[in-house]
């Protein structure tokens, strides 16, 4: 582990200052359905939500957020701070949460945008493998069911 960082578990006076980053990475929010409620829930039934964390300012940097549904392990919500990126830490936080998801026993599965090539690299490397041609949906908004 590099020596400047550390992963810990969400707790959740964390959840202001993982929003902001999440939102910095495009990764989420409240808006997304992303509130501690949901968080808090997710944990409940299974899953984790890793941060890592620079030591000298105790701030969150990254962040791999494990959920299950008795399938399978999704990964998501899974970044590093810009600024940090490029220097290791993902593969860091990548390793452990692959680590955490195989005490789980479930296939592990992600979503990853076509033209993150970074992410992609490191998902190929890590022997994630592209599913084939599926598409995506989701309703967000359930009241409109």
């Amino acid at each position: 582990m590099l020596p400047d960082f550390f992963i810990r578990g969400f707790i959740d006076s964390d959840y202001p200052e993982m929003i902001r980053l999440w939102e910095s990475l495009g990764l989420g929010g409240a808006h997304r359905g992303d509130d501690l409620l949901v968080i808090n829930r997710t944990i409940k039934m299974g899953g984790q939500l890793l941060l890592m964390v620079e030591k000298e300012s105790a701030s969150i940097v990254g962040s791999s957020w494990l959920t299950v549904d008795g399938r399978r392990t999704y990964l998501h919500h899974f970044g590093i701070k810009e600024g940090l990126q490029g220097k290791g830490l993902a593969k860091m936080l990548l390793t452990e949460s692959l680590k955490l998801a195989k005490t789980f026993g479930m296939q592990v599965k992600l979503e990853v945008h076509k033209d993150n090539f970074k992410a992609l690299d490191l998902y190929t490397k890590a022997r994630f493998s592209y599913l084939g041609d599926y598409q995506t949906f989701i309703i967000r908004d359930i009241s409109s069911i």
